[in-house]
C-alpha cells in the first residue's frame, strides 16, 4: 500500500468515527426535540389548568399575576430550548453529509506533538464535551487555513496573539460522508476543489461556499476594525458571497450582542433577495433583513407621491435618447444626485428656519378650525435658537390642545346632536358604564340628561377629530410637497440667496425646475428628486433614526449617488458600513462610478476606512474573461480563475427574423448540453418583451424576468441587461450585439454587465454592425 493510499484510509476511517458521533448525537437531539414539542403543545393546551385566576382582591390578583407569569416562563423556556435543539440539528444534518472540509496542524514551539484542527460548517465537541472534533469556519484559528500555507503562523483569539508552526495544510471534498478526493495545498485554497465547485451548474440560489474562501475574500469576512468597508471587485470576484459569510461570521463573532434584525442588506433589485436569501440558513444562521433602496423611498413617501423607480430611469436613459428635454432630464439627473445639491438643500432648509415655510390649514367638515397662517405666526413665534425639528414638535404639542379646546366647542355643533341619536345601544351602554365609575350620578339609569348628551356629544367628537390628531402627531400640516416645489420657482429670488449669486446651479437649471415642477404638480416624483425631498423633510421634521442597525451592507455599490450615501448614513447612524461594487459596472446616471467611490470618504474618517481591491474573477472561464476584460478601461488588471472553456461566440444575422433563429437554434444547443440555467440578456426591458413574445411559441417554459420579479429560479429566461446584475447564469445569450444597440459611450459598462453574467458559455448575435466595444 502506497502512502498516500495509507493516508487516505486513515482519513476516512476517521470521517467513519466522526460521522458515526454525529449520527449518535442526531438520534439523542431528535429525541430531545421530540420531547420538547410535547412539552410546548401540552403547556398551551393546559396553560389555563396550571394557572389560578382569582381577582377578588388585590392579595389574589397578584397571586394569579405570579401564577401566569411563572407558566408563561416556562413555556418560553422549552420554545427556546426547542428552536436551539432544531437548529443544532440542521447543522448535524449537514456535518452528517460533510464533516469538514480542511485540516491544518499546528506545531507549538517546544512540542514534538501537533494538533490537528479540522474546518466544517459547523463545531463539533467530542464526547467530553472538552475536545473540538470540528472547528466552525469562523473560529478564530479557523483564519489561518484562509491566510497561511506551511510555516510560521500567527492568529489573534479573545485571551491574545498566538504563535505557531503549521506542519501540514489538506484539503478534502467529503459527499455523503465518503471523501471523493483529497490533497494537500500551499499558501491559496486548493485549485481542484474551486476548479470543481466553480466548474458545477449554477443553482437556482447562491450557495455557501466556505470551504473556497479566498485570502482577499477572508480579509473581508473577518474584518471588525474598519466603519467603513469598501469592497471594489472585479465582475465575479465573490464580493456577494464574502459579504454574506461577512454576516455570518459577524453573528457568531458577536453571539448575544449582536443579533440579524440588526444587520440591513441593501440589494439592487427584489429578485436578488430571493437568489441570496439561502445562504446564511445553509450556514446555520438567520438571515439578515434585505430591502432595496426603492423599497425604502416607496415606505417614506409612497403615499405623498407616485415615485419612479431606478429601473423606468434606467429605461429613460436608454431609450428616450431622441426625445425632447433628454439632456435636460440627464442634466437633472446628475446634478440632483450629487453633493452640491446636497448643500443647496441644507441652506434652504436653514432659511426656512426664518421665514418661508408652507403649512396647511386643519379643517374639519369642510370648515377651517386652525388657518395656516396661525399655525405659521405660532411656529416663527418660537425660540429660532431651538433646531426646527424641535420646534415643529413643539407647534404639534401646541395644534393637539387647540385640538382639546374646539372639540369641546364642537359638541354644540348640530351633526353632533344627529349622530347621537344614531347611535346603537352598545354605545348607550358604555356611556353609563363610564359615567357609573366617574360617579357622575347616582342610580341604576340615565336620569341626568345632560350628563348623557354631554358623556356621549364628547364620545362622538372624539371619535372625529381622532384622525386630525394622527395627522398632526405625523407632521402632516407642514407641506412638503410645496416647500420642495418652491425651490424650483425661485420664489421671491430664493436661489440668488441660497447661492449668494454665485454660478452653482448647472447651465438648464430653468428647463430643470419646469420639468421638476410639472412632474410634482401631478403628484409623481422622479427617482432623482426622491432622496433630496426626503432630505429636506426630515431636516425639517427631525430624522427618523434607526440606531438599533449596526452593520449596513451596501451591494452593487457603485449604483448609489453620492446624495444617498450621505443620507444613509444619517439615518443609520450607529452603523458599520459594508460596500461592494464594481466600477465598470456601474449603469445608471446618478451613481457615484465618476468619482469611483471617492464620494464615501467624507462619510467616515482615514483612520475608520478601509479599502479591499479584488481582481481575481471566479465566475467565468478564463475564455469569457480575457473576451469581457477588453471591454473596458484597466480589464488588464483582472485575473481569470485558471478554468478551461469554451471561446465565445459572434454570430452575425441579416435581419430581425433571421436574429430570433439563432437564438432559438442557440438555446436548443444549449439545452442539449444540459445547461439548467440560460439566459437571453437584452438591453431594455421594452426590447426583452419582444424577445419573449417573438421565442415563447417555440420555447413554451421561457420567463420574462421583469422589475416586479421577486423570485429567481433555474431555466430559460429573457431578462433586461440591468436586472441581471449580481445573478450568474450557466449560459447567456446577448441578444443584439449591435452598435446600434450598444454604441454610445454611456452603454459600454452595461453591455460589459451584460457579458459577465455567463459562467460556461457567452454567445453574442447581432444584426447590421456589431458592437464597437468587441476589439
Amino acid at each position: 500500500m502506497t502512502q498516500i493510499n495509507e493516508q487516505l484510509q486513515q482519513e476516512q476511517q476517521r470521517v467513519d468515527d466522526v460521522t458515526t458521533i454525529i449520527r449518535t448525537r442526531i438520534e439523542e437531539l431528535r429525541k430531545q426535540v421530540g420531547m420538547l414539542k410535547g412539552d410546548i403543545v401540552d403547556i398551551r393546551r393546559n396553560f389555563w389548568d396550571d394557572v389560578t385566576v382569582n381577582f377578588e382582591d388585590a392579595a389574589e390578583a397578584a397571586e394569579t399575576h405570579a401564577s401566569m407569569k411563572q407558566q408563561a416562563e416556562v413555556l418560553s423556556e422549552r420554545e427556546r430550548s426547542h428552536r436551539h435543539g432544531e437548529q443544532q440539528l440542521i447543522t448535524l444534518m449537514k456535518l452528517e453529509q460533510s464533516p469538514y472540509f480542511g485540516r491544518i496542524d499546528l506545531l507549538e514551539q517546544g512540542q514534538s506533538k501537533e494538533d490537528c484542527i479540522y474546518l466544517g460548517v459547523g463545531s463539533l465537541l467530542d464526547e467530553s464535551g472538552f475536545h473540538y472534533l470540528i472547528y466552525d469556519w469562523r473560529a478564530p484559528v479557523s483564519s489561518l487555513y484562509y491566510d497561511y500555507g506551511p510555516g510560521p503562523v500567527r492568529y489573534e483569539t479573545p485571551s491574545g496573539s498566538i504563535n505557531r508552526e503549521m506542519t501540514l495544510k489538506r484539503q478534502y471534498m467529503i459527499r455523503e460522508g465518503q471523501i471523493r478526493s483529497m490533497f494537500d495545498t500551499g499558501v491559496t485554497i486548493g485549485d481542484e476543489l474551486l476548479q470543481e465547485v466553480l466548474g458545477k451548474q449554477s443553482d437556482a440560489q447562491m450557495k455557501s461556499i466556505v470551504a473556497t474562501i479566498q485570502r482577499e475574500q477572508n480579509r473581508i469576512i473577518r474584518n471588525e476594525r474598519a466603519r467603513l468597508l469598501i469592497v471594489q471587485g472585479a465582475a465575479g470576484s465573490g464580493k456577494t458571497s464574502a459579504a454574506l459569510q461577512r454576516v455570518a461570521y459577524l453573528l457568531y463573532r458577536y453571539r448575544g450582542l449582536l443579533n440579524a434584525d440588526q444587520i440591513i442588506l441593501f440589494s439592487p433589485n427584489p429578485m436578488f433577495n430571493s437568489y441570496v436569501a439561502t445562504v446564511l440558513p445553509e450556514l446555520g444562521e438567520q438571515n439578515m433583513q434585505q430591502t432595496t433602496y426603492q423599497q425604502y423611498l416607496e415606505h417614506r413617501i409612497g403615499k405623498t407621491f407616485a415615485l419612479e423607480d431606478p429601473f423606468s430611469q434606467m429605461e429613460y436613459t436608454l431609450a428616450a435618447m431622441n426625445e425632447p428635454g433628454y439632456e435636460v432630464r440627464i442634466a437633472s439627473i446628475k446634478y440632483k444626485s450629487g453633493l452640491l445639491f446636497m448643500r443647496l438643500i441644507e441652506k434652504y432648509a436653514a432659511e426656512l428656519g426664518q421665514s418661508g415655510l408652507k403649512f396647511t390649514s386643519i379643517t374639519f367638515r369642510g370648515r377651517t378650525l386652525l388657518p395656516e397662517a396661525l399655525i405659521s405666526e405660532h411656529f416663527y413665534q418660537l425660540d429660532r435658537s431651538i433646531s426646527i425639528g424641535n420646534r415643529m414638535r413643539l407647534t404639534a404639542e401646541w395644534i393637539l390642545k387647540e385640538l382639546t379646546r374646539l372639540s369641546r366647542e364642537e359638541r354644540n355643533q348640530e351633526w353632533v346632536q344627529q349622530k347621537i341619536e344614531l347611535l346603537d345601544q352598545e354605545a348607550y351602554a358604555h356611556a353609563f358604564e363610564e359615567l357609573q365609575r366617574k360617579n357622575r350620578f347616582a342610580g341604576e339609569s340615565f336620569d341626568d340628561f345632560e350628563a348623557e348628551r354631554d358623556f356621549l356629544a364628547a364620545m362622538v367628537v372624539q371619535e372625529k377629530f381622532k384622525k386630525l390628531r394622527k395627522r398632526v402627531k405625523r407632521l402632516l400640516f407642514l407641506n412638503v410637497p410645496a416647500i420642495y416645489k418652491r425651490l424650483f420657482e425661485n420664489d421671491n429670488g430664493l436661489l440668488e440667496r441660497l447661492t449668494n449669486g454665485k454660478q452653482q446651479l448647472p447651465e438648464k437649471w430653468a428647463e430643470i425646475s419646469k420639468q421638476t415642477i410639472e412632474m410634482l404638480d401631478k403628484g409623481d416624483i422622479y427617482y432623482e428628486d426622491a432622496t433630496p425631498y426626503l432630505y429636506l423633510k426630515e431636516k425639517l421634521e427631525g430624522f427618523h433614526t434607526n440606531t438599533a442597525v449596526k452593520h449596513l451592507f451596501i451591494d452593487e455599490a457603485q449604483d448609489y449617488s453620492s446624495f444617498q450615501y450621505h443620507y444613509l448614513k444619517r439615518i443609520f447612524p450607529n452603523c458599520k458600513m459594508t460596500v461592494l461594487g464594481d466600477l465598470n459596472q456601474s449603469i445608471f446616471a446618478h451613481a457615484v462610478a465618476g468619482d469611483g467611490f471617492e464620494p464615501l470618504s467624507e462619510l467616515y474618517s482615514d483612520e475608520e476606512t478601509e479599502k479591499i481591491v479584488l481582481t481575481r474573477s471566479y465566475r467565468s472561464t478564463r475564455p469569457i474573461v480575457t473576451f469581457t476584460s477588453r471591454m473596458i478601461e484597466g480589464g488588464d488588471k483582472i485575473e481569470p480563475f485558471n478554468r478551461d472553456g469554451a471561446e465565445p461566440t459572434i454570430t452575425y444575422a441579416a435581419d430581425e427574423t433571421h436574429l430570433i433563429l439563432a437564438i432559438e437554434e442557440r438555446i436548443g444547443q444549449l439545452l442539449h448540453s444540459s445547461y439548467q440555467s440560460i439566459a437571453v440578456i437584452c438591453k431594455t426591458a421594452a426590447e426583452s418583451k419582444r424577445m419573449h413574445h417573438a421565442l415563447q411559441t417555440h420555447i413554451p417554459k421561457l420567463r420574462l424576468i421583469e422589475k416586479e420579479t421577486v423570485t429567481f429560479e433555474k431555466g430559460i429566461v429573457v431578462i433586461p441587461a440591468y436586472l441581471a446584475k449580481g445573478v450568474e447564469f450557466d449560459a447567456v445569450i446577448i441578444s443584439n450585439a449591435s452598435n446600434e444597440s450598444y454604441g454610445h459611450e454611456s452603454e459600454r459598462k452595461l453591455f460589459y454587465t451584460a457579458c459577465t453574467r455567463a459562467m460556461h458559455e457567452l454567445h453574442l448575435v447581432f444584426t447590421n454592425e456589431l458592437t464597437s466595444f468587441i476589439q
